[in-house]
């Protein structure tokens, strides 16, 4: 797949969302070609329990906060971000996805022995969605590419 001239980047992370890791590999986005960054935050307090939306965003607000400068440095310009109430990763995905026109996604996660999000296969699921995805493990395991 050629990378547009200008590529839009959906990076998703939750407790990830400042790790050196993502920081790196938004870094290595940016070197690599121009690109605009959105980093979506699904809800930090939902994402155990599948039944209820929430707007309650307060958590998902302070990691956004601790993110942006630190994403905006990598990126070397203006990062936007939002919050999802929705308490599914990849619905909040889809949703973003629908909302604003995106290239390519960059997924942060925990650990695998601790990520609920690779206990969920959420890096596949969202690599089906027809989008080239880059995984970053936050314990600074080998980053992968993968496409639909």
């Amino acid at each position: 797949m050629d990378t547009p001239a200008h590529a839009r980047v959906l990076v998703v992370a939750n407790k990830t969302a400042a790790t050196p890791a993502l920081i790196e590999a938004v870094a290595e986005r940016a070197a690599a070609g121009r690109a605009t960054f959105f980093l979506l935050v699904p809800n930090p307090d939902d994402h155990l329990v599948f039944d209820r939306n929430s707007q309650d965003v307060h958590a998902g607000e302070q990691v956004l906060a601790l993110a942006l400068p630190l994403l905006e440095e990598a990126a070397g310009g203006h990062v936007e971000g939002r919050v999802a109430a929705s308490p599914n990763a990849y619905d909040d995905i889809v949703e973003e996805l629908e909302t604003r026109p995106y290239d390519e996604i960059i997924l942060s996660t925990l650990p695998s022995h601790v990520s609920h999000w690779l206990h969920v296969d959420l890096p596949r699921r969202v690599a089906g969605l027809g989008y080239p995805v880059t995984t970053v493990n936050a314990a600074h395991e080998r980053k992968k590419r993968a496409s639909a």
